[in-house]
């Protein structure tokens, strides 16, 4: 018999919970009707909604009114920036977001910046965080927006939310947050930290896939995207994903009465995946800060081994043990220098050769253990590559003659 496969990914998507599935059950066959509707079937759909919106607010620690469902986290962040700007195109626009945004965020800056936005990014320090000196001195009188992620997709690092949104409210500026790594896993809340937006997804919190929220504080100027129906208060019309909607309210309830114990646990799992990484191979070192990241998340890089970044993703896979590379969001960009540690200080090289081991909810000591039982076989089984930079000296000094080998 195959033993069980153990799931390290959870950044990437995470399982969904059973008793999310169990909300959802109901409206997938039994409870169809369509929320807009004023029979009782309808006004079924419409509670349920409604209830999922209370849900998320709790969570969020802002007003029922201020939820918007989407239909994903992208959707979400594009609406953030594209909503901001069409609502305030008639004046002067800048933007300031930082380096290591997701591309849901950065493609958006792209395409505004085509459109005259005037656009800053953000640098980070050696452990993928912004500094908030460095956003005092970005703002501009015609500053509108500000967005920066509350913790980043490849490193985990937790950005300082709070103090980035404080001084967004002290200059009157818009402050967005894609929060779709962080929410449900790290504290949140709306009013605290100062926040005018935030995006969020089901998938990521283990919820379904197909649903996500905007959420947008009271007063803010804000254009919709998706015209039609004016469902959503009108902010995002379609109709709602039902049985989606549930289950991301029924995600959001189960963060907020678990994440504590949850993180705790993932925390201690983390600690003891890391160390015992580097204890059986001493060239492993952690990406980002040991503690300012999220509880369940490691981004390692191997000295030497770089360019095998991909094939320790294929073994550990064969073995039974899903993880993920730093270099990229998709699988299609997998080859390409991670972004993130590009602007972290990685050189191009290295910048390739993060493994990411996101732990989750259903993840065991267990599955630790089986995994540094298998490890010393992965890493033995790959060949020692110099890094970029100790290949371009090399190639300088003449000292390697032919002998240079390519990733």
């Amino acid at each position: 018999m195959a033993a069980a496969r153990v799931y390290f990914d959870n950044a990437a998507t995470t399982p969904v919970d059973p008793r999310v599935a169990e909300a959802m059950q109901p409206f997938l066959h039994a409870a169809y009707g369509n929320p807009s509707s004023m029979h009782s079937e309808g006004l079924q759909a419409r509670q349920a909604v409604e209830q999922a919106r209370q849900q998320v607010a709790v969570l969020l620690g802002c007003s029922p009114a201020e939820v918007v469902f989407t239909g994903s986290g992208t959707e979400a962040d594009n609406m953030a920036l594209a909503g901001i700007f069409r609502a305030l195109q008639n004046k002067p626009f800048h933007l300031i977001t930082s380096a290591i945004e997701h591309p849901a965020v950065l493609e958006v800056c792209r395409y505004l910046a085509t459109c005259g936005a005037a656009v800053s990014y953000l640098p980070v320090d050696g452990n993928g965080i912004v500094s908030p000196d460095d956003l005092v001195k970005a703002i501009k009188p015609e500053t509108r927006l500000i967005s920066i992620m509350a913790a980043n997709n490849v490193t985990g690092a937790l950005q300082p939310v709070a103090e980035l949104g404080a001084i967004a409210r002290k200059h009157n500026i818009l402050f967005h947050t894609d929060a779709v790594q962080a929410a449900g896993k790290a504290p949140l809340n709306f009013e605290r930290d100062n926040i005018s937006l935030l995006s969020l997804s089901a998938h990521k919190m283990y919820g379904p896939k197909g649903v996500g929220v905007l959420s947008i504080r009271d007063g803010t100027p804000f254009s919709p995207l998706i015209l039609g129906g004016g469902q959503e208060a009108g902010r995002r019309s379609a109709t709602e994903n039902v049985a989606g909607i549930v289950g991301l309210g029924a995600a959001c309830d189960i963060c907020r009465r678990e994440m504590a114990d949850d993180a705790a646990r993932e925390v201690r799992i983390r600690e003891r995946l890391i160390d015992g990484v580097q204890g059986l191979a001493p060239n492993a070192y952690l990406i980002g800060h040991r503690y300012r990241r999220l509880p369940g998340h490691i981004c390692f890089g191997f000295q030497g081994m770089e360019g095998e970044a991909i094939k320790m993703l294929l073994a550990l896979d064969e073995l039974g043990f899903a993880v993920s590379t730093g270099s990229a969001c998709s699988s299609h960009k997998a080859g390409e220098p991670s972004s993130v540690l590009s602007a972290m200080g990685f050189d191009p090289f290295r910048a390739r050769g993060a493994l990411r081991i996101t732990l989750g909810r259903f993840n065991t000591e267990r599955d630790v253990d089986n995994f540094l039982a298998v490890f010393p076989k992965v890493v033995s089984g790959l060949r020692s590559i110099k890094s970029y930079h100790h290949t371009i000296e090399e190639l300088h000094h003449g000292t390697t003659g032919n002998r240079v080998t390519h990733a």
